[in-house]
């Protein structure tokens, strides 16, 4: 089969499309035949040598497409059924890819609408389930107009909480649909929250990484009321939760996300689509910054 690959970390023209062996998958796995795989921001970190030291590294975490081999032990699919997951091999952007965690696509999304939501939605719902998110209070997203933040505006909404999102003001009309109450980011932030929430807010979740924590706590009226998922020195430095993956992922959320879409309390855009040959191309547009939505590699 066709994959991505690269030998050596650095820039995107370190990456390549090589010949790898047809994977098999193991109890509990499905394989399918990709048709759609996602792009993250992990995926330029691992390129760039920081995350993994083992080369040669393949790519890709999140896929869609159609079951054609199932693991021993899979009661839940069929061969042919159209389902969406998790590789955690990572190595879902290539033209076959096994899946430990999957669930059916939603009837009305398309294969690249699939495979944008796994990242998004389980990062999103892994922050949320951390700070005990309901309904009631009030919840602070710091970068809320990106694939993450937005997923997380919507599922925090859906389980009943304000939510106050910042993001630059060409967003916050974006942020008004999704059910947010926008403000700007920059010099003067916790001024205009304290304007819409002048006692502060319950919890705060920073998924941009911006320097903004010493905010985030003052607001939150403590660093045990903060999660962030992109600064882990200012975790370490201020006492925040630093949320990863690898302390539990909350796989649980691909099961119930088709019915919020299609209920259409849940939407995640796709902002570029590239064909498998052009990844280089998709990190170059991810790197870039201004992306609002997710990139997705198509596979014929």
């Amino acid at each position: 089969m066709k994959a991505v690959r690269f030998d050596r970390f650095g820039g995107p023209e370190v990456l390549g499309i090589v010949d790898l062996p047809d994977p098999r998958p193991g109890p509990g796995q499905v394989r399918i035949a990709v048709r759609a795989a996602g792009v993250n921001p992990s995926d330029w970190k691992k390129r760039q040598g920081l995350m993994d030291e083992e080369l040669p590294q393949t790519m890709g975490y999140e896929a869609a497409g159609v079951i054609d081999q199932l693991g021993q032990g899979v009661t839940d699919a069929a061969i042919g059924d159209r389902v969406f997951g998790f590789s955690t091999e990572g190595a879902a952007q290539a033209e076959l890819a096994v899946l430990s965690h999957y669930a059916p696509i939603p009837p009305s999304l398309d294969f690249p609408g699939a495979a944008a939501l796994p990242a998004a939605i389980e990062t999103a719902t892994r922050a949320l389930d951390q700070l005990h998110v309901g309904g009631g209070g009030t919840l602070l997203i710091n970068g809320a107009s990106g694939s993450v933040g937005s997923a997380a505006v919507q599922l925090a909404v859906v389980r009943g909480a304000r939510v106050i999102g910042t993001a630059g003001p060409a967003n916050h009309a974006y942020l008004r649909s999704l059910g947010a109450e926008p403000v700007a980011y920059g010099e003067g932030l916790v001024d205009r929250v304290r304007a819409l929430a002048p006692d502060g807010v319950d919890l705060a979740l920073d998924v941009a990484g911006s320097g903004v924590l010493p905010d985030l706590i003052g607001l939150a009226d403590g660093p045990e009321h903060v999660v962030t998922i992109a600064d882990f020195a200012g975790a370490r430095e201020y006492g925040v939760t630093f949320s990863r993956g690898d302390s539990g992922r909350a796989v649980h959320a691909l099961a119930g996300i088709g019915e919020l879409i299609e209920t259409g309390r849940f939407s995640l855009p796709v902002a570029r689509t590239f064909p498998l040959a052009e990844v280089a191309e998709a990190h170059r547009a991810g790197e870039g910054g201004r992306v609002r939505g997710k990139l997705v590699l198509l596979v014929d």
